[in-house]
This record gives structure tokens, C-alpha cells and sequence, in this order.
């Protein structure tokens, strides 16, 4: 059974082994089992379908949330000798019956839809006529209300394995999901007695860093001055910040585009596929771009503003290195994002019991922002997970000193108590430094011991230290519009044991780190970009043009035709025969058909 997989990966996508997790849950599939497979961006999680697809008779059916997710994976597929279409609204009339009756013909092994065709009768009664052996379900954390991206049109989906005799295989895969949502994915789905493949949450290609209290614009243009010629996409919270912050980058000469819901179909979709196909290198948007986007080389993503959870902040952060080489995720933060973000709840829908939800996963945004320990281990940890210090993020190369803390932290967790544990991060730092406000005079506050006993520091220092104890589980916020700052079990066991307290030094971030977050690929890009030397540098651009003027023939994106990290193996190797080429990762027999005479030739001429 694995066997027939192997040579189907060998043959289709050019590779003579498995990864880390992809062999348990297509060994499942192949037996006939349901599957839960929650990996990674990056981990392979479409090679997991679209093999047992290409082994099972009949259709496999693959539910997608986004039309350009479907088209990245039927381009490639194709391009790969997989019959592969989609059902979407961007065809015509005549163009979706055609597809219709090609599907019930049996001419496509797999067929893209998106959740909300799963809601018509019509599409289901069709649907159950069709030999159908398996139904993957791809962003499956997005049919949980728990999750970040709930998409009521996912609830349907269950129904129509209902409907079809035998009753096909179903997969779910998501690249995040907390235990909770896990759960509700094998529920709604109603997945039977499902193999649960978890891979880890670790990136280890990814190297992170959040900057505070710096120009959000100067570290911006900084960090992609530092990355020329490589992708990247910048992530703001609304359409007014992405309109600015594009207007910007353009102004400094980098030729950017934008990608926010506000702006025309037509207008969107011509950025996105001008970003897809290499035309502009830097995308600047709201997270209504990139869900499901397979753009396999961008190299770093930028979050100018904070963003509403830790999901969504590793989902978008996670589509840089998709490749497996080195990506860099930077977080640009200021106290005014938290006021963005509470705005935007408060406006979105769900009732209180949602809206609760997502004040406490802000809060655990925030708790990721202040953390002083390795960056990768708090994701993986709010994830359930473990792994080791990643030492490549930005708190690990962190040098600052260490200062102990223990002292200003006994008037801060003095303050809560006397406040009561009823009042917010800003209110406990007004106290604190003594401020004149009337509501403090109503309340008596200026009339607490601990009033004005750290008048020396500002309001925005003594916050930073508020946050930072949260951070480090001393202190803890309501999950509520407001927070309120409550003392945790831990304060009362660190004073019993006379535990000390540190935090880095709250200097300004030193023009070293500054810099090492905007130019530094991470330790991780040292060894892939550096190892082909200038000679094998050259090469590469080589190869990439070339590739760039196959895929504007073929009218598809260029990673489409080949990953960076095959271009990059091709300027190791040298291949001099069809068969050295054959032998290079990503290359499967239709590819080589159809390209690889084309790239065997320029790496002769060079």
C-alpha cells in the first residue's frame, strides 16, 4: 500500500520519501480510515490527500475556503499529470456545466470546492451519484466557533457524507488548533474514530521577533530594504492602515501593492496575481489576503499591527518558508493596536459569550508580546505543545541584561490588592505614578500607600512592567472588554518562597537588534543562501528568469513550475543528464516533460 505511494510521489511530485507525519495519516487514509491531521504550515498537509486521491478510484473531492488556494493547487496538480478542477464562482455558466459533466464523466481525480456549495440540495444530489471515495477537508479548524476563522458554510459539510453509498473517507487538516478546537473539528465532522496525527507546531525555519516602542515605518522600510529581491507580505488590521502604510512603501521607492475587501473584485484579484506571479515582490493587506494562499518563496511577513490571536498570528506569520527555507516574522507593536483590536470585536459579530472569547485570546496576543522566554516555545506552548529554545528569535539572541525586578513587582502586586483586583493595566499604572486624575480622587486612590510610588517612571514604562508580569504568569486579565488587572496563585508562592524576579533591561532596542530583525534571515538562512556562493547566486537568478518566462507562457505562478528550493538544488548539483535532473527534489515525471530540457540547457550555458 505505502509502496504504491512512494512511487506516486516519486512520480508525480519528484520526492523518495515522506515527511515528518505525512506516511501515519496516508497510511490511514489508504486503509480506509477518517483522519485528523493538524500540521503546520509548510509540513505538506496537501501532499496528504492528493496522494491517497490519485491511488483511490474515483473522485476525491476537496473542501478549500478561498477560490485562490483552489487555483495554486489545480495549476499544480496539473502541471504535475494529476487531473485536478474546481467548482467556484468565478466560472460561467457554460464553463460549470462543462466541468459537471467532465466530473461525472470521470475525467478529474480530485475536484476543489468551497464550503458554501455544500449547502445546496442541488449540489448534494448530484454530489451523491458521483463515485466519490474520499472528502478532504482542508482549514478544517475554520467550521469550529472556537476557532479563528469560523465559517458557518463549513457546518454543512458533514451532511454529505451522509448522502453517499458507500460512505466515503473523510480527512480534516488545519495548520493550528488548540486541544478544544480539535475536538470540535472531530464532532462537527462527525469523524469516525479518526487517526490523530499532530506533527508539532514548531517552525523551525521561522525566526521570530517582536519590536516595541519603535517607528513602525522606519523598521518597516528597514526590514525590506533588508530583504531585496525576496517576497513578503505585511499584514495591517484595517483598510485605512493598509492604504497608508502601501502609500508609504511606494513613496520610499519599493514597489508594493495592497489587498483589503474595500477595494474592487477586479482590482484585488489583479494584485494578488501580479504578487502570485513574481510581477511585485511586496503585498501589503488585511488578513482577508493570504488564507490558503500557496505561494511557496515568501521570505518574510511583517505584522504592522498586532493581530487579534495567537491562530491567526501564526497562520499568517506561517506562510513565510513555506519552501522549508529560512522566513523571518516580525511583529511590529504599540499599546494603540490592543484599542484597534477591542475596537473591531465590539463591532464584529457573535454574542457576548464569542465576544468573551476573543478578549481572551487578545489578551494571550498580548501575553506573547511582553514574554521574555524563546518566542517559538510560547506558540508552541499556547498550542499545547513543547519544544526546545528555537535560538534564532529575537528573545534568544536578545544580549540586554537581565535586571532583577522583585522589589518594583511587590508595589505593583501591592497596588492590584489594594485596588481591589477591579481596575485595568492603565489605571493601576496612573496610580502608581501618582497621577492627579479626578476619578482617582473619587475613588480615595491617592489616598493608597503604594499612590505615587513610582513617580519617577511613565505611565507607558510602568504598563510595560504591568504586562510583563502577565507575561510571566503573576498577573493575570479579565477576558472582558476592559480587563481588570487580578493577582494569580503564583504572587503569594513567589513571596512565601522569596523568589526573585527578572526581566531585560527596558532600554530602547538596541540598533543591533533593530537591525538584526530587519536584515538577518535568521541563523537558519546562513547555511541555504550563503552555501551556493556568488558563482552558484548567479546561477539561481539564472534559473529564476527562466522559470518567471515559463510560467508567463504557461499562465500559471512561477513556483508553480518549480520551488525555490528545487532551483536551488539544480545550482548544487549541476545536472548534466535527464537523469541527474530526474534525480532532484520536485521534479516528477510530467514536470521534467514538459521543463526540464529547458533548465538542463541553461545550466549547460552557464
Amino acid at each position: 500500500m505505502m509502496e504504491d505511494a512512494l512511487k506516486a510521489l516519486r512520480t508525480y511530485f519528484g520526492y523518495d520519501s515522506f515527511r515528518k507525519g505525512q506516511t501515519e495519516m496516508i497510511e490511514s487514509i489508504l486503509s480506509g480510515r477518517d483522519a485528523l491531521g493538524v500540521m503546520p504550515t509548510g509540513a505538506g498537509k496537501s501532499v496528504c490527500y492528493q496522494i491517497p486521491a490519485v491511488l483511490f478510484p474515483g473522485i476525491t473531492l476537496v473542501v478549500s475556503p478561498l477560490i485562490s488556494l483552489m487555483k495554486d493547487q489545480v495549476d499544480a496538480l496539473n502541471e504535475s499529470g494529476i487531473p485536478a478542477t474546481v467548482l467556484n464562482s468565478t466560472l460561467t455558466g457554460a464553463e460549470m456545466n462543462r466541468r459537471i459533466r467532465d466530473i461525472s464523466a470521470g475525467r478529474y481525480k480530485l475536484v476543489y470546492i468551497a464550503p458554501e456549495r455544500m449547502e445546496s440540495g442541488r449540489f448534494a444530489e448530484w454530489a451523491s451519484d458521483l463515485n466519490i471515495s474520499f472528502i478532504a477537508v482542508d482549514e478544517a479548524h475554520c467550521i469550529s466557533q472556537w476557532g479563528h476563522d469560523f465559517r458557518p458554510s463549513y457546518l454543512s459539510i458533514a451532511r454529505l457524507p451522509e448522502l453517499i453509498e458507500p460512505r466515503p473517507i473523510v480527512a480534516a487538516f488545519t495548520a493550528t488548533a488548540t486541544p478544544e478546537v480539535r475536538e470540535d473539528i472531530v464532532r462537527r465532522l462527525k469523524l469516525d474514530k479518526p487517526t490523530r496525527v499532530t506533527t508539532g507546531y514548531a517552525r523551525e525555519n521561522l525566526s521570530f521577533s517582536v519590536l516595541r516602542g519603535v517607528d513602525k515605518r522606519s523598521a518597516l522600510a528597514s526590514i525590506i530594504r533588508g530583504h531585496a529581491g525576496d517576497a513578503g507580505v505585511v499584514y495591517a488590521s484595517t483598510r485605512k492602515e493598509v492604504d497608508e502604510c502601501q502609500a508609504f512603501l511606494v513613496r520610499q521607492g519599493i514597489r508594493a501593492g495592497k489587498y483589503h475587501a474595500g477595494l474592487e473584485e477586479e482590482v484585488r484579484a489583479e494584485a494578488q496575481e501580479a504578487f502570485l506571479r513574481d510581477d511585485i515582490q511586496v503585498m501589503v493587506a488585511t488578513n482577508a489576503f493570504g488564507m490558503g494562499i500557496d505561494k511557496s518563496n515568501v521570505r518574510y511577513v511583517v505584522h504592522y499591527n498586532l493581530p487579534k490571536n495567537v491562530e491567526a498570528y501564526y497562520q499568517e506569520a506561517g506562510r513565510a518558508g513555506r519552501d522549508g527555507d529560512p522566513g523571518q516574522c516580525v511583529l511590529l507593536y504599540s499599546p494603540q493596536d490592543v484599542v484597534t483590536q477591542k475596537f473591531l470585536i465590539e463591532q464584529g459579530e457573535g454574542d457576548e459569550e464569542r465576544k468573551m472569547t476573543s478578549y481572551k485570546q487578545l489578551n494571550d496576543m498580548v501575553q506573547y508580546v511582553y514574554t521574555s522566554e524563546c518566542l517559538q516555545q510560547a506558540i508552541v506552548s499556547y498550542f499545547g505543545d513543547t519544544c526546545e529554545p528555537c535560538g534564532q528569535c529575537g528573545n534568544c539572541l536578545d544580549t540586554r541584561e537581565k535586571v532583577d525586578i522583585t522589589e518594583a513587582s511587590k508595589v505593583v502586586f501591592a497596588c492590584v490588592s489594594a485596588m481591589r483586583q477591579r481596575f485595568g493595566v492603565s489605571m493601576t499604572a496612573k496610580v502608581l505614578k501618582g497621577a492627579g486624575d479626578a476619578k482617582i480622587r473619587d475613588y480615595g486612590f491617592d489616598r493608597l500607600p503604594v499612590y505615587g510610588r513610582m513617580n519617577s517612571r511613565t505611565e507607558k514604562d510602568i504598563s510595560g512592567l504591568i504586562h510583563a508580569l502577565v507575561a510571566q504568569g503573576f498577573l493575570r486579565l479579565s477576558d472582558t472588554a476592559y480587563p481588570v488587572v487580578m493577582l494569580t496563585s503564583r504572587v503569594r508562592q513567589a513571596i512565601d518562597d522569596g523568589e526573585r524576579i527578572y526581566r531585560r533591561a527596558e532600554e530602547p532596542v538596541p540598533e543591533s537588534s533593530a537591525k538584526s530583525s530587519s536584515g538577518r534571515r535568521g541563523s537558519a538562512a546562513a547555511g541555504s543562501v550563503a552555501s551556493l556562493g556568488a558563482e552558484g547566486e548567479a546561477l539561481f537568478a539564472k534559473l529564476k528568469a527562466l522559470r518567471k518566462t515559463i510560467a508567463d507562457r504557461e499562465r500559471v505562478p512561477p513556483f508553480v513550475i518549480f520551488h525555490d528550493a528545487t532551483l536551488r538544488e539544480m545550482c548544487v548539483v549541476r545536472p548534466a543528464t535527464e537523469n541527474a535532473m530526474r534525480s532532484v527534489k520536485g521534479i516528477g515525471d510530467a514536470k521534467y516533460a514538459k521543463y526540464g530540457r529547458e533548465f538542463l540547457e541553461q545550466i549547460q550555458n552557464h
